[in-house]
């Protein structure tokens, strides 16, 4: 789900091109000590990089364009730079307080790259979104007070955390070897299996983050429940996927569109959706169940969405602006393409699919991407597309609980994308 430009690495004693985020570092280096310093070098230059290129973008905003600066860019780019600068707050207060500010100085410089390596990396949509629901929520009343909204910016790095946990451990069960530009966190040479109790850690920084910002809050106990509850579902989801399409093994019989929906409800619309605007509704002070329900509601029909999006761009999106290749049928995904196959294809071609799925080499993938364009799978993703979002416009109309913008600037997000 992350795409955006890349820059590379070659070697240790390389130049680093400074373009724009994610970096890919790759230390080829026949000497050990070698590689872990260019290794530091070049995560140092992508963090260096990444707050480089938040400030940027605000001076690119700041420019003005046929004598008018481009007021959006500029808000964009300002929340992103501000949102970055309470990461290193917050990584700054877990580093100097127990358990962690008493142990050896060797625990204090693990946790300290552990949490830069896999934390504030990618679109930061999710984390992002909470305090752009809080403004909308709060359009109508005061406004968002400063103090609210660098609560919010932390509640978005929680879920920036519970994202980190779950992608260090998820990289680890699909034996994935990049992520987001970077050798997969268990990947890299010091680390290995350390990375699941790092996993345990990432966890429990979300905690700790709570108790030290939320504790005197009204709605202290609402958000460790979120948490949690988001957190189970979102375990379960990974659970469902991870045994109806298990690595090495094609069973093309439990791909049913009741187990993808199952599994993409519960492995991203929770966390992606409906976890960053329920923050903002427990921070506005919102008790209505019925509110809830109807977020929730909203949120998992988006998320569903955006996953089947995914899955599309996944076989039909550009590389150039998507930032990958997809490799959705060599890996075997359930995917939305290869379920919407299943269930309008003949015998013969679900032979094809049996005989041609979850392989690598090229001639199987060709086979199967004209296996799609023969059931014109392309077309019935478009339609998918045209009516889910009619669907998602009028329930955001007809609901009453929250102003239409905390739907609408989600929506808006999503529809159309390219990425």
């Amino acid at each position: 789900m992350e795409g955006g430009g890349r820059w590379t690495v070659f070697g240790v004693s390389s130049v680093v091109s400074l373009h724009t985020h994610p970096l890919v570092c790759t230390t080829p280096s026949t000497n050990d000590e070698q590689a872990d310093e260019s290794q530091q070098l070049c995560h140092n230059a992508r963090w260096q990089g990444e707050m480089s290129t938040a400030v940027g973008e605000k001076r690119s905003a700041d420019a003005p364009a046929d004598g008018q600066p481009d007021a959006k860019s500029m808000q964009k780019a300002e929340a992103r730079a501000a949102f970055m600068e309470v990461f290193a707050k917050l990584k700054a207060e877990l580093l100097s307080e127990e358990p962690i500010v008493s142990q050896p100085e060797i625990a204090r410089v693990w946790m300290e790259r552990m949490m830069q390596y896999n934390v504030p990396w990618g679109k930061l949509n999710r984390g992002m979104a909470v305090k752009e629901s809080l403004r909308a929520i709060e359009q109508s009343g005061q406004g968002t007070t400063a103090d609210k909204a660098f609560q919010a910016d932390v509640l978005g790095w929680c879920i920036e955390w519970l994202q980190a946990f779950f992608l260090v451990a998820d990289d680890m069960m699909d034996g994935s070897l990049t992520r987001r530009g970077q050798d997969c966190w268990y990947k890299v040479k010091d680390v290995g299996m350390v990375a699941i109790n790092d996993c345990i850690l990432l966890e429990a920084h979300i905690y700790a983050i709570l108790k030290t910002h939320f504790r005197k809050e009204p709605y202290y106990l609402e958000l460790l429940e979120l948490f949690h509850e988001v957190t189970y579902q979102t375990s379960t989801g990974q659970m469902l996927d991870l045994i109806t399409a298990p690595i090495g093994t094609v069973d093309l019989s439990r791909y049913t569109m009741e187990a993808y929906m199952r599994i993409v409800t519960y492995k991203t619309a929770y966390y992606t959706f409906y976890l960053p605007v329920a923050c903002a509704m427990h921070m506005a002070g919102i008790k209505d169940d019925a509110a809830f329900e109807t977020t929730r509601s909203i949120c998992l029909k988006m998320g569903q969405f955006f996953q089947i999006q995914d899955d599309y761009l996944d076989c039909y999106g550009d590389p150039e602006v998507i930032g990958k290749v997809g490799t959705d049928i060599e890996d075997n995904k359930c995917s939305w393409l290869v379920v919407q196959a299943l269930i309008v294809a003949t015998e013969e071609q679900k032979r094809v699919l049996e005989n041609h799925y979850g392989k690598s080499d090229g001639e199987s993938v060709a086979k199967v991407k004209q296996l799609y364009r023969d059931l014109a799978i392309e077309g019935k993703y478009e339609d998918y597309e045209q009516r889910t979002y009619g669907e998602l416009v009028d329930e955001i109309n007809k609901q009453k609980h929250l102003p239409k913008a905390v739907f609408e600037q989600l929506l808006a997000k999503i529809y159309k994308r390219q990425k």
